[in-house]
């Protein structure tokens, strides 16, 4: 206990008494002889509690046991309880009796410092005469679950097996309780099969615990043997069975589950009915959901921001809003709900105007759970004025830095530039988590500092802090991005047996992309041949990507029919492989990509069938016809993409000027300043045939067939935009900063180092897998990317 930081409790030295009943009665004392305590009962306030208080006092009746255990209860218990309150009556009482004791125990179990309890229970041991009872340690053990004190709660156990309690009901109801939030189901099954007389409780706690513990599977499972030992289950029963059903994404069951409850008539009270709620939205029965939200006649707000968030996970942000709008009250919750459903589902720009709205409204003020979701909305716009401001306001308020907050700062600064900000809160706090260190040293990998990278989870190491899969992740894109093959080996092979992390997906997708960047593609293959598991999209595309580098046709060929075959939609897959064909000169197989317009059509019309809104089957086949010049058939399937409202996901930058965040598509004219933009588009490509810049062609994705045409495509690219936008907006001591969606292509990679030499700015670039750092005509990544 020394650990907490929680003061500890200055309690009275009572005197030891040698009265065998731990609740003892004055006989003398009852309520008709003293009526005062049958005010007690009457009181609404803790103002009427203290005038009874008084007069107990007064009369000396407080100094009986019997009777200030029933002001602790009022004051620990009730209502309007307060537990300093309680708390001072406690101190004054002369020799407590153990009802007393249990009240206090109790009421600090539930309190929101759960630590206070346990405080009280060891200064029980020390000063009271009675050993803990069967009612003591139910409390003391939620005390612990609320903690997660797991070394504690078994402490507890251990009493209770030698005070020979061990086959009490509800103290074994709560030791099932605390195993289950600790984790360690084993034990929580284990004292559930040990229990004698099980009751509703008891199948309860165990069924939660397996539905919250990630085994939703044994849950339903005991929910059956629940029903065949005839014990009839209730509302806290079936919340836990529909919570196993929302893990299981099962709505068959959970459709089952909700007749069950009606068939029963069992309770169903607001809490049941959330639970109902919650299953059908995450299991995607939205017809279901609103079913039962418009049939609810009380609703919370978990009601409402179940509806909300589940609005905006399908895309329907209007219904999101008008749910928002509509919600009785709006407290902070109500605001972080809609303002994490749109920074969770990709609309960061949305989610800061809300985050705006709130900051303007008197409903609720920003807490925690928000700044996260703002700076993480922040870090995606590469919005660093709004960020900046969000770091002012936590230290301007007096907010400490949790581990949340800490890791957001740097997330945000690190994406939108900032490296040496992202550096400076990390060293500026005390406590740092995995996911701090973490954060960091992501920071360092994006910016292309591979090294400082593996020195800084060096430190981590001998901070005694044990690394987790993401911390991999991060490790080895930093290899990746830096070309430490060597490095990036030794982390993967000393994942599992060194540091107990098994690697997943991500980490073979990574170590690929490692080995392949550097050439050595036949140890890629390998790799992915022993896998222990199937290869994914991103394992393949890793690999694609490394042939489209080194032009390995056979390698690349293989790999694209990998990526077909776990999505034979994945349009990309044909782009990046007819990129390869075209590099290395290989026109004919171009053409058999390209220009097999029956075997086309029949792949597009089988891709079409899984599904009619697939928009890369009509792009590329549009793009076959415009090849072949099928103009008519081209404008058929134009026609057909509009009737369906179909359009391929653009490129798109972003850049920040003054705290707005402008965003430019490709060959974008929508701009107010557009006029002003081309012609500082002009300007840079003069300058840069000056220097003899020659526009890299290859990298240009649709089919245009003039070579004039060809270049102006290439310079209506939309990070282009954004810098000729950044020059003409932005001092020249201020570095211009680019945010795209997509990978930057070659082509503008050489004009932004050209135009920072050029122009003597600073260019830092963010496309979707780093940044690009460039100044005097250079890059950061040296080209390795």
């Amino acid at each position: 206990m020394a650990t907490q930081s929680t003061p500890p409790v200055s309690l009275p030295r009572h005197s030891k008494s040698n009265n065998p009943n731990p609740y003892p009665l004055s006989p003398t004392v009852n309520n008709d002889r003293y009526p005062i305590l049958s005010l007690i009962n009457q009181c609404n306030s803790t103002k009427q509690l203290k005038q009874v208080h008084s007069q107990m006092l007064r009369t000396g009746l407080f100094f009986d046991p019997f009777s200030a255990g029933k002001l602790i209860t009022a004051s620990a218990l009730s209502p309007f309880s307060s537990l300093d309150y309680a708390r001072q009556v406690f101190d004054q009482i002369p020799q407590p009796n153990l009802f007393t004791w249990n009240t206090l125990i109790r009421a600090y179990a539930s309190s929101p410092d759960p630590t206070q309890s346990l405080l009280v229970f060891l200064q029980l041991l020390h000063h009271c005469e009675h050993f803990p009872d069967k009612f003591t340690f139910p409390f003391v053990i939620k005390a612990a679950s609320e903690l997660k004190a797991f070394r504690v709660g078994r402490a507890f156990h251990g009493m209770v097996i030698k005070a020979s309690l061990s086959s009490d009901v509800y103290i074994l109801n709560s030791l099932v309780h605390f195993y289950g939030s600790c984790g360690d189901l084993d034990l929580a099954y284990a004292v559930f099969v040990k229990t004698p007389q099980k009751d509703v409780v008891s199948w309860n706690s165990m069924i939660t615990a397996f539905a919250q513990g990630g085994c939703p599977e044994e849950a339903l499972e005991l929910f059956r043997g629940m029903e065949k030992e005839n014990v009839k289950p209730n509302d806290v029963t079936m919340v836990g069975v529909l919570s196993a059903c929302t893990k299981k994404l099962d709505l068959e069951f959970g459709r089952w589950v909700c007749s069950y409850i009606e068939r029963n008539e069992i309770n169903l009270n607001l809490t049941l009915s959330n639970a109902m709620l919650d299953m059908y939205m995450k299991c995607g029965s939205f017809e279901d959901a609103k079913r039962l939200f418009d049939k609810m006649q009380e609703k919370d707000i978990f009601s409402w921001t179940t509806m909300l968030d589940g609005y905006a996970k399908l895309g329907e942000y209007d219904e999101a809003r008008h749910v928002f709008d509509a919600m009785p009250s709006k407290d902070i919750a109500a605001w972080n709900a809609l303002i994490s459903a749109f920074e969770q589902n990709g609309k960061p720009k949305e989610a800061l105007a809300v985050f705006r709205e709130l900051q303007l409204s008197k409903d609720a003020k920003p807490d925690e759970v928000t700044l996260v979701c703002a700076l993480s909305a922040s870090a995606q716009l590469g919005a660093m004025d709004l960020g900046r401001w969000i770091d002012v306001y936590i230290k301007k308020h007096g907010i400490k830095l949790n581990c949340h907050l800490t890791t957001s700062l740097i997330d945000m600064y690190a994406k939108c530039g900032d490296l040496e900000k992202a550096l400076e809160v990390f060293y500026s706090v005390e406590r740092k988590d995995v996911f701090v260190w973490s954060a960091t040293i992501a920071g360092l990998a994006m910016h292309g500092h591979g090294r400082a990278a593996l020195d800084l989870f060096s430190k981590m190491l001998e901070a005694k802090v044990k690394p987790n899969a993401v911390t991999f992740t991060n490790l080895l894109c930093a290899c990746s991005h830096t070309g430490l093959v060597n490095e990036g080996q030794r982390l993967f092979y000393q994942m599992e047996p060194v540091y107990g992390v098994v690697p997943g997906e991500k980490h073979y997708a990574c170590m690929v992309d490692i080995l392949g960047r550097s050439g050595r593609l036949q140890e890629s293959v390998k790799l992915i041949e022993k896998m222990p598991i199937l290869p994914t999209a991103s394992v393949w595309g890793a690999l694609l990507g490394a042939c489209r580098l080194h032009g390995n046709i056979e390698l690349a060929e293989q790999a694209c029919s990998h990526l077909l075959e776990l999505d034979p939609r994945n349009h990309g897959a044909y782009v990046l492989l007819s990129n390869i064909y075209a590099k290395t000169g290989k026109w004919d197989r171009v053409s058999g990509l390209h220009g097999n317009i029956e075997l086309a059509e029949q792949a597009c019309s089988h891709l079409l069938e899984l599904d009619p809104r697939n928009h890369g089957a009509y792009v590329l086949l549009s793009n076959i016809y415009a090849k072949t010049g099928k103009w008519d058939r081209v404008s058929g399937l134009r026609k057909i993409m509009r009737d369906f409202g179909l359009k391929k996901e653009p490129g798109c930058s972003s850049i920040e000027v003054n705290g707005i965040v402008h965003e430019f598509l490709v060959g974008d004219n929508s701009h107010k300043l557009s006029k002003e933009i081309y012609s500082k588009l002009v300007e840079i490509a003069a300058k840069l045939k000056s220097v003899g810049y020659v526009p890299n062609k290859s990298h240009l994705l649709q089919l245009v067939e003039e070579e004039d045409m060809k270049e102006q495509a290439l310079n209506l690219h939309s990070e282009k935009l954004a810098i000729a936008y950044g020059l003409i907006s932005m001092g020249p001591s201020q570095p211009i900063r680019v945010v795209k969606n997509l990978r930057v292509c070659g082509d503008c990679h050489s004009v932004a180092k050209l135009i920072s030499g050029l122009y003597d700015r600073e260019i830092l670039l963010r496309d979707r897998y780093r940044f690009h750092h460039f100044r005097g005509g250079n890059c950061s990544c040296m080209d390795y990317w």
